[in-house]
């Protein structure tokens, strides 16, 4: 009998798999507690689903009843992508490896010590998912898996990556994660991945970190928290600091470094015929400590908190009453000290905006972050809720219109997004009556590198000079507290206030 199980195709064959049959459908999904009983009183898989050869999406996944997977998922060779997560597979066939059009190959979740060989065969595996497994060692040969881009093997039991996945072959691997494992070393050919922009290894138990790191041409994420690093400036950097701070104290011949950097001290030592040999040792010891120190000191960031009541002039935003039930909070400051104008500064500040919006205000369906040069604006602000018809908007990169206009472009972009993703539903961003929105604004603007930090009032202040954008150059940034309060003047927040900024990161200083 197949390790298996697999029902015999004279038995009554499930609906899904029945239905797919008929409709010679590409994709098929079972999950849940539905199908898991199903595959528990069977003993396993029905033996149809193995026919279904016209699939090139198969998930079967949250089934702890499903222990193995049949050899005849061999026949299923049109499968692009195979999702079988959060089961209890605890091994998987080696004729996995006669799929040769899969791309996407997911076992997270499962009870899975080894990997076959075989997989290495997948010519076309773009996304290999492994984690949350007890693998001790994954199969050599994953350099031949040349179009890999991302693979996933955290939580395993691994004590080191195999040596060819470092391969130059590998041009489009781009992420890595292998944390909380047992892996002991970080090969000093990681430079060989010329795609390489995430690479996470904390929680393992790393010493020494590879100066070859600072090589990869890509790189922008890594992540090696939790390693007990046998330098301990190092350790605290990685704990605490951007990859850009680590990057460039490894560029910079930081302690603990690789063997490549030691191996060039060795020959210039040897170089050096033995005289002075101490001496030259202390001096390079002292140079690479100052361009460490350097390095700190160039990352370290100061920002600095000015009062409401210090401050030379005070923006007041006034919220009315029509804004509780469509966004009812506001919050805002001033920062000054900012220099959009040198390299891509700009680029970087508004991809880190992004970025923010992608994650913690989960796509601006929970909040919305907006910059403005001041000098175009003048206060107070009102912040209120218009009806659509009556509001005009800029958007970003787009001509004037009205906000129903634009409301019904993002519900059809939406509706469409909604489509391509499989959902149900959109989200509620959209389905406002009243748009929340700041007035008294001298023009529309979007954020620019002309910047002059200047701002004017109808009712309040005069119009403030400051230095100019392009002579702001100091790692210091002010940030000038603003004052939400209600129409009739009643103040609702300050912001930033004793309790915001409470930052533990180690290259931030904030003084109050």
């Amino acid at each position: 009998a197949c390790a298996a199980s697999v029902r015999k195709s004279s038995l009554n064959i499930w609906p899904e798999i029945e239905k797919a049959e008929k409709e010679n459908r590409r994709e098929l999904v079972l999950q849940g507690s539905a199908v898991d009983k199903k595959i528990q009183s069977s003993g396993g898989l029905h033996a149809r689903l193995y026919s279904l050869s016209p699939l090139n999406y198969l998930e079967i996944s949250q089934c702890p009843s499903l222990q193995a997977i049949h050899e005849n998922i061999r026949h299923l060779s049109h499968l692009q992508s195979l999702i079988l997560c959060r089961n209890k597979l605890t091994s998987v066939p080696k004729s996995i490896g006669e799929l040769k059009a899969i791309k996407v190959l997911d076992l997270s979740v499962n009870q899975l010590q080894a990997l076959p060989e075989e997989i290495c065969a997948l010519s076309e595996l773009n996304t290999l998912n492994v984690s949350c497994n007890s693998i001790a060692a994954l199969p050599d040969g994953l350099s031949k898996c040349v179009k890999l881009a991302s693979i996933n093997v955290s939580k395993n039991a691994l004590s080191r990556l195999p040596d060819d996945l470092w391969c130059s072959s590998l041009e489009l691997l781009s992420s890595i994660i292998a944390s909380e494992n047992a892996i002991e070393e970080l090969s000093s050919e990681v430079h060989n991945l010329p795609a390489l922009k995430v690479l996470d290894l904390s929680n393992n138990k790393l010493q020494e970190l590879p100066s070859e790191l600072a090589d990869c041409p890509k790189l922008k994420e890594t992540n090696f928290k939790g390693n007990k690093l046998k330098d301990k400036r190092l350790e605290k950097m990685v704990n605490g600091c951007q990859t850009k701070s680590v990057l460039d104290y490894l560029r910079a011949g930081g302690r603990g470094k690789g063997k490549g950097k030691q191996q060039d001290g060795e020959v210039s030592e040897k170089l050096d015929g033995g005289r002075n040999i101490s001496k030259k040792k202390s001096g390079a010891k002292q140079k690479g400590k100052k361009e460490a120190e350097e390095v700190d000191e160039l990352n370290r960031m100061v920002v600095r908190v000015l009062h409401v009541s210090k401050a030379p002039t005070a923006v007041t935003v006034k919220v009315s009453a029509g804004v509780k039930d469509v966004r009812p909070y506001i919050v805002c400051c001033i920062v000054k000290g900012m220099n959009l104008r040198q390299g891509n500064a700009l680029k970087r500040f508004l991809v880190a905006q992004t970025k923010l919006h992608d994650e913690i205000c989960a796509k601006r369906t929970t909040a919305t972050i907006a910059t403005h040069d001041l000098g175009l604006l003048k206060a107070p602000l009102l912040y209120d809720a218009r009806p659509p018809d009556t509001l005009k908007i800029v958007p970003l990169g787009r001509k004037e219109m009205k906000a129903a206009e634009l409301l019904k472009m993002l519900q059809e972009e939406a509706d469409e997004q909604r489509k391509q993703k499989k959902r149900q539903n959109v989200s509620g961003l959209h389905n406002g009556k009243q748009h929340p929105c700041l007035l008294k604004m001298a023009e529309l603007n979007k954020i620019t590198f002309d910047a002059k930090e200047d701002v004017g009032s109808d009712e309040e202040t005069d119009v403030i000079s400051d230095r100019p954008a392009e002579d702001l150059a100091s790692p210091e940034l002010t940030v000038l507290q603003v004052k939400v309060v209600d129409i009739d003047g009643n103040l609702k927040l300050v912001y930033p206030s004793k309790t915001d900024l409470m930052s533990d990161v180690s290259n931030l200083t904030v003084i109050r």
